[in-house]
């Protein structure tokens, strides 16, 4: 690990909040300290652009005000908020994980606890944690990571444990909250990808970003179609047809379709 002096923490601590009282960004997340809201976006954020995700953020707290709302509504439901953010196995493990925490008659409160719920790993329990009841505890995304790397704290071999016990020693304590959004920031605006040439560990193959394409749009269109049958799903959303038997096998075992006769839907 590198040697992390108590003046060099200081004055990286220094640098990101100072840049951060200029550019910071005004996010609808931002504003809240529910923690079911905050699940709800940073599930969004697992695999979306903020973007994209703002407009889904509010059409879905909307719709589902509670967790008891999204723990009790329909799955096809939830899938056509979902539809359009794409990854839509997320929607039901959030459907999933508000119908955990119904059982549990509270939110969760610790890490260990969050990651018993359905899509709820290591770095989503502690934002959730550190975003809703600022909890000193430091998190690690690709944003954190790139920053840690390109600051010099970690390289690009540096394991996932090293990466958080080197986050949790540049914790400011008791500003948990504020630094995370900090890092998040300045880890988007200036310390892209684009910019520093430091790819995120796991990268999605041509294969897999044409499969989730096409899961995606077979989902929408079944939101928007009710049931449609295999022939139909060729001709309206343009799939090949050598890989629809695949693709459609796929959503039956993730649960995010269901075979009625010689029909495809979406579950109830």
């Amino acid at each position: 690990m590198v040697n992390l002096s108590e003046s060099k923490i200081n004055n990286f601590q220094r640098k990101i909040f100072t840049w951060w009282k200029v550019y910071k960004r005004d996010l609808p997340w931002r504003e809240t300290t529910n923690p079911y809201y905050i699940m709800i976006s940073e599930v969004m954020l697992q695999q979306t652009q903020v973007s994209r995700s703002i407009e889904k953020y509010h059409e879905f707290i909307n719709e589902f005000p509670t967790i008891k709302k999204l723990a009790n509504a329909p799955i096809s439901s939830v899938l056509k908020v979902w539809s359009g953010l794409g990854y839509n196995r997320r929607a039901l493990w959030l459907h999933e994980a508000a119908n955990q925490i119904l059982e549990l008659k509270e939110f969760p409160k610790k890490p260990e606890e969050l990651q018993k719920l359905k899509g709820i790993g290591p770095y989503t329990s502690r934002s959730i944690l550190i975003f809703a009841y600022n909890h000193d505890l430091a998190t690690v995304d690709t944003n954190i990571r790139r920053i840690l790397i390109a600051e010099k704290f970690a390289t690009e071999d540096t394991k996932e444990k090293e990466l958080f016990d080197i986050a949790e020693k540049l914790l400011p304590k008791g500003r948990a909250k504020d630094w995370h959004n900090a890092l998040m920031d300045y880890g988007a605006l200036v310390l892209t990808a684009a910019k520093t040439g430091i790819k995120p560990k796991t990268a999605n193959t041509e294969k897999t970003k044409e499969n989730r394409l096409f899961r995606g749009l077979i989902v929408k269109y079944l939101t928007e179609k009710m049931k449609a049958s295999k022939k139909q799903i060729i001709k309206d959303c343009n799939i090949p047809s050598d890989k629809v038997e695949d693709l459609l096998l796929s959503l039956l075992n993730d649960g995010l379709i269901v075979k009625i006769k010689n029909y495809y839907t979406l579950p109830k």
